[in-house]
C-alpha cells in the first residue's frame, strides 16, 4: 500500500508540474530557470539565470513598499488570468510562486493534494518556503493563489500572494525572532481545501510549535484596511499591528463589532485562517473591505454603485483595469500599508521562548 501511495503521489506531482509547463505560452515566467525535482520530498530547486521583477543591483534604490507586490499582481492576474482550482492556470501560478521563492534564495516545497468536489477529482497543491528565525517557534504566513473563473482574481487573491512575495524578499536577509513558514494555498475557492489539507497533516507538536497563523485575502479593493484576530490575549498580533499602525500613521483598523455575530476585532470563518483557528492556533487576518456597508458582515467591500452591488471579489470587476480606473491609487496605498505592517510583525514582534 505504501508503494502504491508513493507512486500515485509521484504521478500527481508529475502531472501538476507538466500542467504548469503546458499553460498558455503567453504567460510570462518570472524567471528563466533550470528546474530539478526531488521526487521523494517534492522539493523544487531552481538556478536563476535572469530576473523579471524587482531591482537587484545594489546601486539601485530599494523599491517603495508595495511596488514589487503590484508587479506580482499584474503578472499573476493579467499574465496568467483566472486560476480555477485544478486547471493548468492554477498550476502555472504555483510554478510562478516556486520560482520567485527560489530566486529570492528560499527552498520551495510543493505539496500536492487531491479533493473530490461534486464527484470530480481536483488536483491542486500548496507551496511552502521557510525562513529560519532566532527561535524554532513558527509563524505561518499564508494566502490562497487560486481564483474563481469570473474576473481575473486581482484582488481575490493575487493581492495576498503579492504581499507575501514582496515581504519574503524584504526580510530574506533580516533577522527574525520567529521562524517564518510561508504557505500559498491551492483550491481555497473550493472550500479552503489547501489550508484544510495542511492543517490536517500537522502533528500535535507542530501545532503547539506554531505561535500564530497570519492570513492575507483580498487586501486591495475594499474601502478600508482591516486586521482581525482572536478574542482576548490570543489576538495579540492584531493588537500589536493596530498599535504599530497608529504610531506610524497608517490607516489600519479592525471591525467594530456592530454585527453581534462577529465580536469586535474578530471575523468569520470564510478564509484560510479558519482551519488553523479550529486547530487551536491563534490567527491574524488582513483584508480590505467595509464593515459599515450592507449587512455589516464584511462582504460588501465598496458602495453599491461600484462592482456588483458593492462586491469586487467573485465578479467580473476583479481586474486591475477596473480597480485602477475606479479607485485610482487605492491598490498602491493598500499594498504599501500591508507590506509595511507585515514586515514589521515578522521582524519586530518579540519572540516568547
Amino acid at each position: 500500500m505504501k508503494a502504491n501511495t508513493f507512486r500515485r503521489g509521484f504521478l500527481f506531482l508529475l502531472v501538476f508540474v507538466l500542467a504548469a509547463c503546458r499553460a498558455s505560452s503567453n504567460t510570462p515566467a518570472p524567471i528563466a530557470t533550470s528546474l530539478s525535482l526531488n521526487t521523494a520530498t517534492a522539493t523544487v530547486t531552481a538556478q536563476p539565470t535572469s530576473t523579471a521583477t524587482a531591482a537587484t543591483s545594489t546601486n539601485e534604490p530599494e523599491p517603495v513598499p508595495g511596488e514589487i507586490a503590484y508587479a506580482h499582481i499584474e503578472a499573476i492576474s493579467e499574465g496568467i488570468g483566472p486560476r480555477v482550482a485544478g486547471t493548468a492556470e492554477e498550476a502555472e501560478t504555483a510554478r510562478y510562486i516556486i520560482l520567485e521563492f527560489e530566486r529570492l534564495g528560499y527552498v520551495s516545497e510543493l505539496r500536492p493534494f487531491s479533493v473530490i468536489v461534486k464527484g470530480r477529482t481536483i488536483n491542486s497543491a500548496n507551496v511552502i518556503a521557510v525562513k529560519p528565525g532566532a527561535y524554532s517557534q513558527e509563524i505561518i504566513v499564508g494566502a490562497h493563489y487560486d481564483s474563481v473563473e469570473v474576473g481575473k482574481g486581482a484582488d481575490d487573491n493575487a493581492s495576498g500572494v503579492a504581499v507575501i512575495l514582496e515581504v519574503a524578499r524584504r526580510i530574506r536577509e533580516q533577522n527574525t525572532p520567529y521562524t517564518i513558514r510561508f504557505i500559498l494555498f491551492g483550491a481555497e475557492e473550493l472550500g479552503l481545501q489547501g489550508s484544510k489539507y495542511y492543517v490536517g497533516h500537522m502533528t500535535e507538536d507542530q501545532i503547539q510549535n506554531t505561535v500564530a497563523m497570519i492570513n492575507l485575502d483580498s487586501v486591495t479593493a475594499g474601502d478600508l484596511a482591516y486586521v482581525y484576530g482572536d478574542r482576548g490575549e490570543r489576538g495579540m498580533i492584531r493588537d500589536w499591528a493596530l498599535e504599530f499602525a497608529q504610531v506610524h500613521h497608517l490607516a489600519l483598523q479592525t471591525q467594530p463589532g456592530e454585527n453581534p455575530k462577529y465580536p469586535a476585532g474578530t471575523t468569520g470563518d470564510w478564509s484560510d485562517h479558519a482551519p488553523f483557528m479550529n486547530a487551536g492556533i491563534p490567527y491574524t487576518y488582513f483584508e480590505a473591505t467595509d464593515w459599515a456597508l450592507g449587512d455589516k458582515d464584511g462582504y460588501s467591500q465598496v458602495s453599491t454603485e461600484y462592482g456588483e452591488n458593492g462586491k469586487i471579489w467573485h465578479t467580473k470587476y476583479d481586474t486591475l483595469e477596473y480597480l485602477n480606473a475606479t479607485f485610482p491609487g487605492r491598490l498602491q496605498e493598500r499594498l504599501n500599508l500591508f507590506v509595511t505592517v507585515l514586515e514589521a510583525i515578522l521582524t519586530e514582534l518579540e519572540a516568547v521562548k
